[in-house]
């Protein structure tokens, strides 16, 4: 077996990729090590194959980032097709079943959709990433068991449409803005509006347009935020600190306090709640930190080099 090669000397930071579709976040994340010679990549929040849009990669310590940066809530653009259901919940599915639309008005469209706000008790796609005793259930369900899926508990914000249209006499298709929380299925969205409906619903388009800070203006192909971030910044890139910057308060640090954290110690807590950046006088991120009583302990370290 040959060895393997090391790494090349890439800076960590995040990548803020346009997905295209037909692609898994998984095969973006390879796409990502080969334009940047790294094998630790990875990404925050899954995007189906179908759907194209902001997908969040971390290289190198960045990845440590990640965790916090998928929690954030997300946005998307979505076209819900009522008329059939499908095994998937959107359009790469098999037909299930079929309802005539030709009784269905526009404002019971809108008023089944504005049902799905709020908090809400959703189950998730038998077809989906969700894991049951340590497996995909979409590997359980392609083995062709029959799983169902938990209810979980998610939030949507806001759900705007923004047009209806007939593409077929049995077809009624909805454009639409969703804010939401991290976790929610906007093919569960679609589904359960269309068993309202009587009628079936399903996911034609999706498209992630935001996830916490980050939208999908800064964001661009994998190979060319990969050259951003090789080559110092630029579009689709975001350097470590600066990313930490974005998604927590900074606590700026004296010299002293960095060599402490440097050593694992704590350091006097600031009496600010939840995690913060600290920042290093030199600007380098040097740990995510969370007061404790009277000091501030380290929650995720950033060791130098």
């Amino acid at each position: 077996m040959s060895p393997r090669r090391p790494d090349a000397d890439v800076p960590p930071g995040l990548l803020l990729v346009d997905k295209p579709g037909g692609m898994t976040s998984h095969d973006v994340v390879a796409r990502a090590r080969r334009a940047l010679s790294v094998r630790k990549v990875g990404h925050a929040g899954t995007l189906d194959p179908m759907a194209t849009g902001l997908l969040v990669l971390g290289v190198g310590t960045a990845t440590r980032l990640l965790g916090y940066v998928g929690g954030h809530d997300k946005t998307y653009e979505a076209t819900i097709r009522f008329g059939q259901a499908t095994v998937t919940d959107d359009r790469e599915g098999e037909v299930l079943a079929t309802a005539s639309t030709a009784g269905l008005d526009d404002d019971a469209v809108r008023a089944a959709l504005a049902a799905q706000t709020g908090a809400l008790q959703q189950v998730p796609s038998s077809v989906s990433a969700v894991k049951v005793a340590g497996v995909r259930s979409y590997d359980r369900v392609r083995a062709g068991e029959a799983v169902e899926l938990a209810p979980r508990a998610v939030t949507v914000h806001r759900l705007e449409v923004h047009r209806i249209t007939r593409p077929g006499p049995d077809l009624v298709d909805a454009e639409v803005t969703v804010d939401c929380t991290a976790g929610t299925y906007i093919r569960a969205i679609a589904r359960d509006a269309g068993a309202a409906l009587g009628v079936g619903g399903h996911l034609t388009a999706l498209r992630r347009t935001a996830s916490g800070p980050f939208a999908i203006a800064q964001a661009g192909a994998v190979e060319d935020a990969a050259a951003s971030l090789v080559g110092g910044g630029g579009p689709g890139s975001l350097g470590l600190t600066e990313a930490a910057r974005l998604v927590f308060p900074e606590r700026p640090l004296t010299a002293e306090e960095a060599r402490a954290l440097g050593y694992g110690q704590r350091v006097p807590a600031t009496g600010a709640a939840g995690l913060h950046a600290a920042v290093d006088p030199g600007g380098r991120l040097a740990a995510l930190v969370e007061d404790a009583g009277r000091t501030a302990r380290v929650v995720v370290g950033f060791p130098p080099g």
